[in-house]
């Protein structure tokens, strides 16, 4: 049970064992002690139904700090990836540019290779 259902069952315990000790040790009629088990049980009943209403109003706005902090999490959540989402197409981009600066390179190496080997080849004929 949760500490408000704890403290609202002991609440309604302890009222109900008050109210009894009252009536026991009462010198009243029983007209008067049956019409003051009534009062106590209605003033039980409404503070009950006080401490309910009051913790159900407090879970609510707990729920709804909840709902609200998850919210603000998802948004955040959302601009990291799309932060990481940009660096990693920049990053891309970059081993693009690597790659077909490499790819160049190695072009007119090979191209300068052939160049070469031709060269030697028309000497020797």
């Amino acid at each position: 049970m949760s500490k408000s259902g704890d403290f609202i069952a002991g609440f309604v315990v302890g009222g109900l064992i008050g109210a009894v000790i009252g009536i026991l040790y009462a010198p009243k009629s029983g007209k008067e002690t049956r019409e003051e088990i009534g009062q106590k049980a209605d003033e039980l009943l409404s503070k009950a139904k006080e401490e309910y209403t009051h913790a159900l109003e407090k879970s609510r706005k707990a729920y709804e700090a909840t709902v609200e902090r998850l919210k603000e999490l998802e948004e955040t959540a959302k601009e990291k990836v799309g932060e990481v989402g940009e660096k990693v197409e920049a990053l891309s981009g970059l081993g693009k540019e690597t790659l077909q600066d490499g790819k160049s390179r190695l072009k007119k190496a090979i191209d300068a290779g052939v160049g070469a080997f031709r060269e030697e080849q028309n000497k020797t004929f």
